[in-house]
């Protein structure tokens, strides 16, 4: 069975101040803390491509772990809506040629954003099981300083730029269970790219994420059989503490809202690599045997789904 063996990442240590960038707009430590929950923005450098972010958190997932040599990897998967150059070719086998993997690999990219990692999970795990491949990379880098204005003041103080690495493979660490998704792209206006310049409605981003997602984990648990008592965690997308903040309020009535987990101030709203970014921390608790897991946003789109400890 194919599950999670092992997360890495790469976070640029250059970036962005968040306060100096609030002083600009007007926004007190409050508004920064309270609503957006980053004090720092990573950023990655003018010379480094979303390509070069996917290298960095491929080889650190490498050097952590010796066992895992490059020429058995199987199946590599990109999550990423601002690959390389005009997104031609797919930044996956940009990716596969920096990396040195055998030119046996398959190798392509899946173009969500936040609820990326959730679908991509569910996409490594059956195209591998479905071709009898052994060990995978499910890698998120989604950059969004490459679109973000930075005049913007719905968008500048909310991203981050980091990138993941996912090890997919037999006798996992942890097993994918039951998974939900949807899509609805009656608003897909809210959230999109106009001559290379992103806009988002950060209101009806933040009303679809509260009507959408407490329901929908519910409809997961029910689906599955469980009660929110056998769940140890809720790891959902980081698109702001605001949000963050608002899901679990009105998950149970705020009955459950400590097993939700915040972390971004060091990582703004990473996009793709949110969620897995918060498993790379905490996966290694042993208290966690059950977690729940969600990305939403552009599409609409959204994912949840079920992991446990094998």
């Amino acid at each position: 069975m194919i599950g999670i063996k092992s997360i890495a990442s790469y976070v640029p240590s250059a970036g962005v101040d968040n306060y100096a960038q609030g002083a600009r707009f007007g926004k007190d430590e409050n508004f920064i803390l309270g609503k957006i929950g980053s004090a720092f923005l990573p950023r990655k450098a003018d010379t480094q491509e979303t390509s070069d972010l996917c290298v960095e958190a491929a080889n650190a997932l490498f050097g952590a772990h010796p066992e895992l040599q490059r020429g058995h990897i199987d199946a590599l998967i990109v999550v990423t809506q601002n690959g390389d150059e005009e997104g031609l070719p797919h930044t996956a086998a940009i990716v596969q040629h920096k990396l040195g993997l055998g030119t046996h690999v398959a190798a392509f990219d899946v173009s969500l954003g936040c609820s990326g990692y959730v679908y991509g999970l569910y996409a490594i795990k059956g195209f591998m099981e479905a071709a009898g491949l052994k060990n995978g990379l499910l890698i998120t880098a989604d950059p969004y300083s490459k679109i973000v204005d930075p005049q913007d003041r719905n968008t500048t103080m909310l991203f981050g730029d980091a990138a993941t690495a996912t090890w997919m493979g037999e006798g996992p660490l942890w097993q994918l269970g039951k998974a939900k998704f949807g899509t609805d792209g009656a608003g897909a206006e809210h959230l999109k790219v106009t001559n290379g310049s992103f806009f988002m409605n950060g209101r009806q981003v933040f009303n679809f994420a509260l009507v959408k997602v407490p329901a929908h984990l519910n409809e997961l648990l029910e689906d599955a059989g469980l009660t929110t008592a056998e769940v140890d965690a809720f790891c959902i997308h980081q698109g702001s503490a605001a949000i963050v903040d608002a899901v679990a309020r009105r998950f149970e009535e705020g009955a459950s809202a400590h097993k939700f987990v915040k972390d971004m101030l060091e990582t703004g709203n990473t996009v793709s690599s949110s969620v897995p970014l918060l498993l790379e921390k905490h996966l290694n608790d042993p208290k966690w045997k059950r977690v729940a897991i969600s990305g939403f946003g552009v599409g609409l789109s959204w994912g949840s789904a079920l992991i446990e400890r094998a």
